[in-house]
């Protein structure tokens, strides 16, 4: 999953920029309220994170500037341990939940992953069509029960593909999920990574819509 990162200290940005990039994450980072909200507005993410003491214009600003158009995104506010006010003021602007620096990286990716599953209505932390699963805390696939080695980017985008059965994602779509800002895109990268997933689940599962992307279904 693609996902906004709001924090404008070095320190912390980067030990969590990296640490989501490792949990197979693709992230785009920005270091204060005014990117932040130019980025909620122009890109498309599985979730926010963001701190709510940026420069420029503070987490809560951009909070607000959200759910006042509108904007369903997931947050996940990060704020300094005590703030207790400025968490019930999140939570009161829209926020779907907080973390107190500082804070365990694996949990911050386990209420990620929670947050998201609640955004689209499931349950389960494990996604299903037919006898293909995808589990992505543990990042296991499996299809008639076997396990399938994927690469982080192949994961990622069956992943993609999964969270609505039978919906086509365009080439662009796929590119914005699969990769952040600053990464190089091949102009074939997301034919190679849809080549390499047909060869590893069987090409029925993946259908070509001509001219327009690409859609997962269970093979008849």
């Amino acid at each position: 999953m693609k996902i906004l990162l709001a924090e404008d200290d070095p320190m912390i940005g980067d030990a969590v920029e990296q640490g989501l990039r490792n949990a197979g994450c693709s992230v785009d980072r920005v270091r204060d309220g005014k990117a932040a909200e130019l980025a909620v507005r122009t890109g498309t993410y599985a979730l926010l994170v963001l701190d709510l003491g940026l420069p420029r214009q503070d987490g809560l600003a951009v909070l607000k500037k959200m759910r006042d158009a509108g904007n369903t995104l997931p947050v996940l506010v990060v704020t300094a341990r005590g703030a207790v006010e400025e968490r019930i003021a999140g939570l009161n602007l829209g926020a779907d939940d907080y973390l107190a620096k500082p804070f365990d990286l694996d949990e911050l990716v386990a209420r990620m992953r929670a947050l998201v599953r609640r955004h689209a209505g499931r349950a389960r932390t494990e996604m299903r069509l037919g006898p293909l699963s995808l589990d992505p805390h543990r990042r296991e696939v499996r299809l008639d029960g076997a396990a399938v080695e994927l690469a982080q980017r192949e994961f990622a985008l069956l992943e993609a593909l999964l969270e609505i059965p039978g919906a086509v994602l365009s080439t662009e779509q796929l590119e914005e999920r699969l990769y952040g800002w600053g990464e190089e895109i091949a102009s074939n990268a997301v034919e190679v990574h849809v080549h390499r997933l047909r060869k590893k689940l069987g090409a029925a599962w993946i259908r070509n819509v001509r001219g327009v992307g690409y859609r997962l279904v269970e093979p008849a």
